[in-house]
This record gives C-alpha cells, structure tokens and sequence, in this order.
C-alpha cells in the first residue's frame, strides 16, 4: 500500500529550492551579461563560464560517492545540505558584489566557490527525496509539487521591480547587491527549516558501505541510465540554450523593456507551478517517459509559436504584449516537465539497482544527471556567446545594435532548442523500465526487506551479532 507523504512535509523539505532556482535564475540569465557589462569581453566570459563549469561537473560525482559513503547521528543528508549553504552564501556575496571592475578570475574563483554550496544543496535534496518517496506514482507527486514549489523563488525575484517600485530590477547592475543579499538571507534560512522538520530514516547500523569502482561501473551502464544521462543532456542543452540570450533577444529583437524582459520571464517561469504536477499526474496515467515524450513536442510548437511572434514597439499597451506573454507561458509549461521526470526516473533506477546489485547508490547516480545539467549549460555559453561576438553584437548596457547583429541573435535563439529537445525525447524510445516493471522491483524490495528484518530478530534473540 501506498503511503502519501504530507503535503506539510513536501513544503517544508522542498523550501530550499526557493534560493536554489533565485540562483539558477541569476547565475544562468543575468549573470553572464551582468560580468559583460563590468568590461569583459564575450569570449572572456564564455571562457571563464566554460572553466567553471568543466571542473564543476566532475564535483557532483565525487559528491555522490561521499554521500553514498556518509552515516551520522542525524542522518545521511542533513550533514550535507547544513554544509552546503555558507559555502553558497560566501560565493554569492563575492559574485554579485564584486566591488568593482573584475575580470575572469574573479568570475571563475567565486563561481567555483557558489556552486559548489549550490551542489552540496541539490544533490543532497535530490537524493533526500528519493528515500522520502519510494513508490513509482508517489515520486511524481514529490518532484512536481516539489519542483512547482521552487519556481516560486525565481518568481519572487521577476517580481522585485513591482515589490520595491522599480527600485530593484533584474538585469541591471545597480540591482545586482540586492538580489544577491536577498538570497544569502534566503539559503539559511530555508535550509534550517527543511532539516529541521523533515524526516529521514537512519540506518540502525552506523557502518559505512564499501563500494569499488566496478560498483558504479555497472550501475552508470544500465541502459536505463544511459538513456536518461543522454536525454537529460539533451533536454539541458534545448532551453539552456536560450538563457544566455534572454535578455538580449527580448530586449533587442522584441522590443521589450529591461523590467518588461523580468515581468516576461514570470510567465515562463510560473507556468512550471502548475506545469509540474500536471505533467506529474499525466506521468502516473502514462508513464513518465512517454509524458517527456509528449512533452517534447508541445515544448517544439510552443517554442516556434513564440519565435513567429511579432516585434512590439515603443508605447505598446497590453494587446500587443498579451501573445508573447502567452507564448512564454507555454513555452514554460512545457519546459517544466523535464527536470522534474527525468529526476524521478532516476529514482526508478536506484531502486533497480538496489535489487540487482544489493547496493544503495542514490547520491552518485543523482550526482550524474546534475553533472549533464551542467556539461549542457557550458555548452551553451560556449557556443553561443562567440556566435555574438562573431556577428558583432555588443552586450553591454544601453548598447545599439544593428540589424545584422540583432538577426544573428535571432538565429541563435530559434534553432538549437528544437532539434535538441526532440533528440531529448527520442532518447526514451524502447525505454523499459515503466510502472510495472519498478512496482516490481518494489515487492522484491519490499519482501528482501522485510526477510532480513526477520532474520536479524531471530538472531538478536539467541544473541548472535546483527548484520545488514
């Protein structure tokens, strides 16, 4: 039987993911063209975001194998996120509040500094929650609601243009100290109620497991892993993309303004709080690679809808900025459903895993879809920004631009999403571990369990020593 977790216990677990997706919000949009504008050319700063990146991606396997590897007092977990966060803290102050005129270094050190608290934080919740929900259905219900939760914190930071009257806003320099005092107030705090309200079960035997690298060979080639390591990467790689771009694109080519560009990505955003325990519920009807699936190619019409959408101009009212507004929208929605299902199917795997081999390997195989999060979102800087430069585009604050730059733009933002998410969801074809193949894995789980719970009794009772 099914156990539903409380929907007062989702909220609290998942409150950290409010700073975290502020950070993936700035870090991704506003950051690159915020280090542009301090002076630093194109290349420079898709260098320095590429080096970051390469070493990053490495962190988040060595994560997993020592989380996979800790046993303490208050759990496997905890430790980790309450670690995490003053690491994440002393990154932001330093990025957002450099000081001055900085160049790369500066940009590489503290990047490396952030994201390293940021993923000691979403690794360490990722695999907290696949221990919180241990049925197939249930875990689609905890990434959506989970997942749908965390938009809000994005959407907190869209909105600081209404909230201080035009004081603080997104995309401008001068905002930059706010926002960054906004989220080291915000990751403490978050991070103290989620481990100190929510459960986590602790082994009785405090042992730590030992695992060889033959180990984890065997679980990052199941075929199951390989087909969502190359989707995830593929599905980072469509929308991400177009984050670097953003502001450019929608100020320049659709002639909005700076706060307009914010309020806009509001919509894209916010479409995740109900997109994601939409596509959560059509995941329990259909199964979740088929939902990525259809998801896919809602998120290729959506997207090319939004592209075909006129320029607004100068003194524009609401009708003619209510399309884009819809297309975002859309766009969102659609977009919502890859996080939060290839998260849970990579549950699924654990699980599987966990049968065949008798070893709980959750932190290192979430540790690898993290890591193709990351290898996409340097690919895209990479690729895009010397596009810019080769066009002759100029990023910096207040720059015009001409038409030659802004149709290379253009070309930048329309044609790589599409073809790379359709590839995403291509990747799932012959997929095979569906409801009914993990809920029964879960029984054999289930009933091993329950066996050696009842071993370890008989033993206890004529005094022999416990074993796991």
């Amino acid at each position: 039987m099914t156990t539903r977790i409380p929907l007062r216990t989702l909220i609290t677990f998942a409150l950290p993911g409010l700073p975290l997706a502020g950070m993936v919000l700035v870090f991704g949009v506003y950051l690159p063209r915020f280090y542009v504008g301090l002076g630093n050319d194109f290349l420079a700063v898709a260098g320095a975001i590429a080096v970051v990146r390469l070493i990053d991606i490495w962190l988040d396997p060595f994560l997993g194998v020592a989380m996979d590897r800790t046993r303490t007092p208050i759990g496997r977990y905890r430790p980790w996120l309450v670690a995490g966060a003053p690491i994440a803290m002393l990154g932001l102050y330093n990025l957002l509040m450099p000081g001055g005129k900085v160049g790369p270094g500066h940009l590489i050190v503290w990047m490396l500094v952030a994201y390293a608290g940021a993923s000691m934080l979403n690794l360490g919740l990722a695999a907290w929650a696949s221990i919180l929900a241990t049925d197939y259905n249930e875990r689609s219900r905890v990434y959506g609601v989970t997942q749908g939760l965390a938009v809000l914190g994005a959407i907190g930071l869209a909105l600081l243009p209404l909230f201080t009257r035009g004081a603080v806003v997104l995309g401008k320099a001068a905002s930059m100290p706010a926002v960054a005092w906004i989220l080291i107030i915000a990751v403490p705090v978050a991070v103290l109620v989620c481990t100190g309200l929510t459960p986590e079960r602790i082994p009785s035997n405090p042992q730590r497991p030992r695992f060889s690298l033959k180990d984890y060979a065997f679980a990052i080639s199941r075929p199951s892993m390989l087909r969502i390591i190359a989707a995830d990467l593929l599905l980072t790689l469509g929308p991400g993309t177009t984050a670097p771009l953003y502001v450019y694109f929608f100020h320049d080519a659709k002639g909005f303004g700076i706060a307009e560009v914010g309020y806009l990505l509001i919509f894209y955003i916010g479409a995740g709080v109900i997109g994601a325990p939409t596509w959560g519920r059509i995941a329990r009807r259909i199964g979740k690679h088929r939902t990525v699936q259809i998801a896919c190619v809602a998120y290729a019409v959506a997207q090319t809808t939004l592209m075909a959408l006129p320029r607004v101009w100068p003194g524009h009212g609401l009708a003619e900025a209510a399309p884009t507004v819809l297309g975002m929208f859309a766009v969102g929605f659609c977009a919502s459903a890859f996080l939060l299902l290839i998260r849970a199917m990579v549950a699924d795997v654990v699980d599987e895993v966990r049968l065949e081999r008798g070893q709980n390997l959750t932190s290192l195989l979430f540790s690898l879809v993290t890591s193709t999060t990351k290898l996409g979102l340097v690919i895209t800087v990479v690729v895009v920004f010397p596009i810019l430069k080769m066009v002759g585009y100029n990023g910096k604050e207040g720059a015009v631009n001409t038409a030659h730059a802004i149709f290379g733009l253009e070309m930048c933002y329309l044609f790589a999403p599409i073809i790379l998410v359709f590839l995403g969801g291509a990747m799932f074809f012959g997929y095979s571990l569906d409801a009914k193949r993990h809920g029964a894995i879960r029984e054999a789980l289930e009933a091993r369990d329950a066996s050696l719970s009842v071993a370890a009794a008989e033993e206890s009772l004529v005094g022999a020593p416990q074993r796991l």
